[in-house]
């Protein structure tokens, strides 16, 4: 016969309730790029003249003619290719750009972590830049904006399948091994994805420029960032590629 415990000394295990997914759960170097725009913004709308931001543009922009041989390489040569990441031409332009980081940078920054997150962006921002230029060597229009980079972590999504592991609150991150170029395609989510990201790219780069409109899509430095992300994305995943991949 089984012994019986008395059950005024038995005490239960109760698990704790379980906790609440963050509204927001965006990891931090990801907030700090959003805080970097966002302050960048606002100081070059708010407190300094026209004549003040046109010298930042001209120092922080990425500018193609600059490199056209016709003017001496000083500093801002070496860094605006990464600078004008961090630069927006208007409120609306901020905005869509730090949404769409929030979507697809933060599960890409919970993957790789903080500091080949970093260099993610630095690496399809100057893809970005480097496509921009060899289309447009003598353009003296200025190129700014983080669309480039984000367009890397659109391309890096989709080489994960666009599979998201939820399994740590506040840390969901792109989930699985990086996907075969050829098991990406046979994938139709995310051909449907690249193919309707491809046309929307090309729409709104050819539509805009037209008459009333003060700025021109750089639609172009987009798929230099995109195929950086999309191709390079395991150089910077921290996770090991399964044996024969």
């Amino acid at each position: 016969m089984a012994a019986q415990s008395d059950p005024g000394n038995r005490r239960e295990s109760i698990p704790p309730p379980p906790g609440r997914e963050p509204a927001f759960n965006i990891p931090v170097v990801v907030l700090v790029f959003i805080a970097l725009c966002a302050l960048i913004h606002l100081a070059r709308t708010y407190m300094v003249s026209p004549t003040e931001d046109l010298a930042v543009l001209l120092r922080a922009a990425f500018i193609p003619l600059r490199y056209s041989g016709a003017y001496a390489l000083d500093l801002y040569a070496f860094t605006s290719p990464l600078t004008y990441s961090l630069l927006h031409g208007g409120l609306a332009h901020l905005a869509i750009n730090m949404i769409w980081l929030a979507a697809f940078g933060s599960p890409l920054a919970n993957r790789i972590g903080a500091r080949r997150f970093v260099l993610f962006w630095a690496a399809t921002a100057l893809a970005a830049a480097g496509l921009h230029y060899l289309i447009y060597p003598e353009s003296p229009a200025p190129l700014v904006g983080a669309s480039g980079a984000i367009s890397g972590m659109m391309g890096a999504a989709a080489r994960f399948g666009f599979q998201i592991d939820r399994s740590m609150p506040g840390r969901a991150r792109f989930a699985g091994s990086v996907l075969p170029i050829r098991a990406v395609l046979r994938q139709r989510a995310v051909v449907t994805f690249l193919g309707v990201w491809m046309i929307i790219n090309l729409a709104t780069g050819l539509l805009s420029g037209g008459p009333g409109s003060s700025a021109v899509i750089a639609w172009e430095a987009h798929i230099g960032g995109f195929l950086v992300g999309f191709f390079a994305v395991r150089s910077f995943d921290r996770l090991p590629a399964p044996h024969g991949l």
